[in-house]
């Protein structure tokens, strides 16, 4: 279940991660404004989603990352389409499956968890949201301004998977 603490949370998260950090404490400020999350529409298609993967896959040796695993999921965040590279460390693909879920729950980019956590302080909550993966990697599908699903890639470095995903992710825009 997603608490309203965690919902205020996600929402600032975007822009905590911006702010340099200070010499002192700072008084208390609002967050900045941002925009919501965009709208979920129909669910990805299995020809979109192999159409996102294909694109990923492509995007791997361009990235220098080792082989990858790359999952597609629906806007339930259950599994529509997955490819796993030859030699692909097994380990990541529950991992990709896992970025795309967060990705696809929260619509937001798995980065966001990332950054939240790595600016610790407040951004340590994120470890209490669940299926929020602090790792880059999984990004949501946006077709017509919706979220139709999301990608996730794992198998090189959170720089190299996020890539992979966002490339995936340009494949349907």
């Amino acid at each position: 279940m997603i608490t309203p603490a965690a919902i205020a949370f996600l929402a600032a998260a975007g822009t905590a991660h911006a702010q340099a950090p200070a010499a002192q404490p700072a008084a208390p400020s609002a967050p900045a404004a941002s925009a919501p999350p965009p709208e979920y529409g129909v669910s990805i298609s299995t020809a979109d989603a192999k159409k996102a993967a294909a694109a990923a896959i492509a995007q791997v040796p361009k990235s220098g990352s080792p082989p990858d695993a790359v999952a597609i999921v629906d806007t339930g965040g259950y599994l529509v389409y997955l490819e796993r590279m030859d030699n692909t460390q097994i380990g990541s693909v529950q991992v990709a499956i896992d970025k795309a879920r967060a990705a696809v729950l929260y619509r937001r980019s798995t980065k966001v968890f990332e950054d939240a956590l790595a600016g610790a302080g407040a951004g340590l909550r994120i470890l209490g949201v669940h299926d929020a993966i602090p790792i880059e990697g999984g990004v949501p599908l946006i077709v017509s301004g919706k979220v139709v699903g999301a990608i996730g890639a794992s198998g090189g470095s959170a720089q190299q998977d996020g890539q992979v995903a966002q490339a995936g992710a340009a494949a349907l825009k």
